[in-house]
């Protein structure tokens, strides 16, 4: 049996993977900071609720403890994340974004994944086939931001671009760092869900996708790559 853990699955493209999942026979933790609006997910699901703030250290630590005493991990989904935007769902660009909105983005984004990260890589370890997915964005490619005329290009924020920039570093060098673990970086597309206000063009069922399939791949699988669903991106 395997066992997954998706930060940030009360709801989204969390929640549908855990879905997706459940369905696929893994015994999955839905990861929560509201205790009460996981429980109901978990109860929706057939899964089981962990109470997790991945910016908080003592309940990573807490949540780890609580995983290695009910059995190990073998697949770690990094979905929470957090997009800030102005009045009316506006977009935060380059004149406006501040130092503190970069900070609080990198603090979940970035940092909280590589809090999680960290605080289950013991349990990963001990797994016979250990996978770790994070979510990404087609905005965290250099190369499709830079691309003049294409939507990617026309998107004007910063801190939300740069900080899944980062988690595509993190997850090349965690892959290196931990061969024996598949690590992947992916793209979900733009998907409605609450971070970018519900005005994606593709539905969870269709986000989840990759997630889904990253999550599965076995020990022959790619590492330190960085996909959606139709195949690698580039950096």
């Amino acid at each position: 049996m395997t066992t997954t853990l998706i930060t940030g699955a009360n709801k989204g493209l969390g929640f549908e993977t855990a879905r997706r999942l459940v369905a696929a026979g893994h015994t999955v933790y839905i990861g929560a900071r509201d205790a009460e609006r996981g429980r109901q997910a978990a109860e929706r699901l057939g899964a089981r609720l962990l109470v997790l703030d991945i910016t908080d250290d003592a309940s990573v630590d807490a949540a780890a403890k609580a995983v290695e005493a009910d059995g190990g991990l073998d697949v770690l989904i990094n979905n929470a994340g957090i997009e800030e935007r102005g009045d009316g769902n506006r977009v935060i660009g380059a004149a406006e974004v501040t130092a503190e909105l970069m900070r609080r983005t990198f603090e979940t984004n970035v940092f909280g994944t590589v809090r999680v990260t960290h605080a289950f890589l013991p349990l990963l370890q001990r797994s016979a086939a250990p996978v770790v997915v994070n979510l990404s964005s087609g905005l965290a490619s250099l190369t499709r931001v830079s691309r003049p005329g294409t939507p990617a290009a026309a998107y004007p924020g910063v801190a939300y671009p740069a900080s899944k920039a980062a988690v595509n570093m993190i997850t090349v060098q965690f892959a290196k760092a931990f061969p024996a673990i598949r690590i992947n970086a992916v793209e979900p597309g733009f998907t409605r869900t609450d971070l970018n206000g519900n005005t994606g063009i593709q539905t969870v069922e269709q986000g989840a996708e990759i997630i889904v399939r990253m999550a599965q791949i076995g020990p022959d699988g790619p590492t330190g790559g960085y996909f959606d669903a139709e195949g690698p991106l580039p950096w």
